[in-house]
């Protein structure tokens, strides 16, 4: 069975088409385009989704000819339907509908957090692991129990990603900013004091975020003393919830799942713990079109499609509010 999924959560528009056989999935193509903010400046959603309408078109043409097919080879479509930027959302929502009412192509709304999740179990082969999602738009841990995702852990305030691009941002970057803040923080080793904040298995980044601004005039160290104690932070939540859950898999999915330090401080955690470690690869830890044709396959296999007047966006769509009888 094939699936054509749409991702435009926020800044990327994204068509992917993943195959299943025998309850495995294969990723034939991802095909994204990112929108690029000016320099100091965030995703502003209605130039965003301006962006999105203008590639959709030619992102979905690609990821057809890319797989080798032709839309009357697709069997089924999903689409995020939310969380996300509500103008943007609704590119997505609007391209799938169109395209499978046209062709008469059953249709599944996904939840975009759970496509993060699903396409790391799928591509790193991890069973029942506590999840760490960490991106722009998520920062929470949680575990799988009685049909839904529960949460063990989660941001009081604005995310990890969040943090990492209001921080760059400050320093005249454009979101994204992980990378850079990355590869800034690796030339130095130079820490200064920042607030900790982990509100017993949560925590709380704009204090930390407000106090890393005062300290930016050397920008790698005040990189480099940013990500050390956000990550800490993190890593001290989740070590708790590995305690707590008695779980032997970690796995970390999300944009900032690409970042090193990260995975390197996760690592120690789960070797104290005896615990499996899994990140999804690179390539996949954003955004992406894969993460919501899987998700779209999942659901296929045990309901019918959406009638398109029962298809939706939804800016605010918890994680955990999701039933999975998959």
């Amino acid at each position: 069975m094939l699936c054509l999924g749409f991702e435009s959560t926020a800044h990327t528009f994204s068509c992917g088409i993943v195959e299943k056989k025998a309850n495995k999935g294969r990723i034939i193509s991802d095909v994204r385009r990112i929108y690029r903010p000016p320099e100091g400046q965030g995703i502003h959603p209605r130039e965003a989704s301006r962006h999105h309408i203008e590639c959709s078109s030619h992102v979905l043409a690609e990821c057809l000819k890319e797989a080798n097919l032709t839309i009357r080879d697709i069997d089924i479509i999903s689409y995020a339907a939310g969380p996300g930027l509500g103008p943007c959302l609704r590119v997505a929502g609007v391209v799938a509908r169109t395209v499978s009412s046209y062709y008469k192509i059953p249709i599944y709304p996904v939840n975009h957090a759970i496509g993060h999740v699903e396409l790391g179990k799928m591509l790193t082969g991890a069973k029942d692991p506590l999840v760490l999602l960490v991106s722009g738009g998520h920062t929470v841990l949680a575990a799988f129990k009685q049909k839904k995702w529960r949460i063990f852990g989660e941001t009081l305030d604005i995310t990890l990603g969040q943090l990492l691009d209001q921080f760059g941002r400050s320093l005249g970057f454009a979101s994204p900013c992980g990378k850079k803040i990355e590869e800034l923080a690796l030339e130095s080793e130079k820490y200064i004091p920042l607030p900790y904040s982990v509100k017993g298995n949560d925590v709380s980044f704009s204090g930390l975020m407000s106090a890393a601004k005062k300290v930016s005039k050397n920008r790698q160290d005040a990189c480099y003393s940013l990500q050390e104690t956000a990550f800490a932070m993190i890593g001290e939540a989740t070590e708790r919830a590995l305690s707590f859950t008695e779980k032997k898999e970690l796995m970390v999915v999300g944009g900032v799942a690409a970042n090193r330090r990260l995975s390197e401080m996760l690592r120690k955690i789960c070797k104290r713990q005896n615990c499996k470690f899994f990140v999804s690869p690179i390539q996949y830890a954003g955004d992406c079109g894969s993460q919501i044709a899987w998700t779209g396959l999942l659901e296929a296999s045990v309901k019918k499609g959406a009638k398109i007047s029962e298809t939706f966006v939804r800016q605010s769509w918890r994680l955990d509010t999701v039933e999975i009888d998959y």
